[in-house]
């Protein structure tokens, strides 16, 4: 089974702060990083890392997305379907990150935001039914995308993130797996915020979906229509929140790729998100899979 991972390509500027900015407010950052970031290339390096076949495919500026392209190559991703825009910005991040660990996000798309029909169709032509496409909401046509990847008869993965209005439009019933944590999944429902009722509104929307429930510290949750799978989480000091929820995904979706059970890629998914929440940055804190396999938490 191939990964195509379609997704976002960003650099982030992350501005460790004492804490976050608020309105009318001039503050004077601790200090200054620039990462390979976006949910999608974290999200690329999580699912090599874990072992996966993933492909990317999306669009970087041609004068500033050497920096991405290399880093996705020396993580074992391949950068053959990723377009180099001469007339665009690569997208970027603005992170602030607080002494707590906790992090709050301006995106800006640039490049991101300008992939078309032709390049999904020409992306999609080199993967057949039963492949994983894996989609967060970091991109353009993300609608269309959904729509002629399930006429393919690949199975489609969401992360519905960041959470906008716009997404409820898509044809989302033709997505096979739903990964989100509780603001998303509430934003889904119609903001039902109690986990397990949001839970069954979700399978209630969306039937032959299989969803994953993420929740912090108190670990995520499995559901389709026949079962139920919680998973706890490992505790570790917390130092940047970043790519958490990204690390879980790829090491998730590498092990239902190949072939594990959902209890066995869900605790695996746990202790490699534990372990990116104790390092700095996004692409940085991913581990390898060795690393994972020998965490004890």
């Amino acid at each position: 089974m191939k990964i195509l991972n379609f997704g976002s390509l960003n650099l982030d500027k992350v501005y460790t702060v004492p804490h976050f900015l608020r309105p009318g407010e001039t503050l004077a950052a601790e200090k200054v990083e620039t990462f390979c970031g976006g949910k999608g290339l974290n999200q690329s390096l999580a699912l090599a890392k874990a072992g996966g076949q993933v492909f990317h495919a999306g669009s970087v500026g041609a004068a500033d997305g050497g920096m991405l392209l290399d880093c996705l190559r020396d993580g074992g991703v391949d950068i053959s379907l990723i377009r180099r825009l001469e007339d665009c910005a690569t997208g970027h991040a603005i992170i602030q990150v607080d002494p707590a660990g906790e992090n709050c996000i301006l995106l800006f798309g640039g490049a991101n935001q300008a992939i078309t029909r032709e390049q999904i169709d020409w992306t999609l032509a080199k993967f057949a039914s039963g492949d994983l496409l894996v989609l967060q909401n970091e991109i353009s046509e993300l609608g269309y995308l959904i729509s002629a990847a399930a006429e393919r008869g690949l199975d489609i993965v969401l992360n519905p993130s960041p959470m906008t209005r716009a997404l409820l439009e898509l044809p989302l019933e033709k997505v096979s797996w739903f990964l989100l944590n509780e603001g998303e999944a509430a934003d889904l429902c119609g903001g039902e915020t109690d986990e397990e009722k949001c839970l069954d509104e979700l399978l209630r929307r969306y039937p032959d979906s299989r969803v994953v429930l993420t929740l912090g510290p108190r670990g995520s949750i499995y559901r389709d229509k026949a079962r139920t799978v919680r998973q706890r989480a490992y505790p570790v000091q917390v130092v940047d929140t970043t790519a958490a929820g990204d690390t879980f995904t790829g090491f998730f979706l590498a092990g239902i790729a190949g072939g594990e059970t959902v209890e066995a890629a869900m605790d695996q998914a746990a202790r490699a998100s534990a372990i990116a929440i104790g390092r700095q940055g996004a692409a940085p804190s991913i581990p390898e899979r060795a690393e994972v396999l020998a965490f004890r938490g």
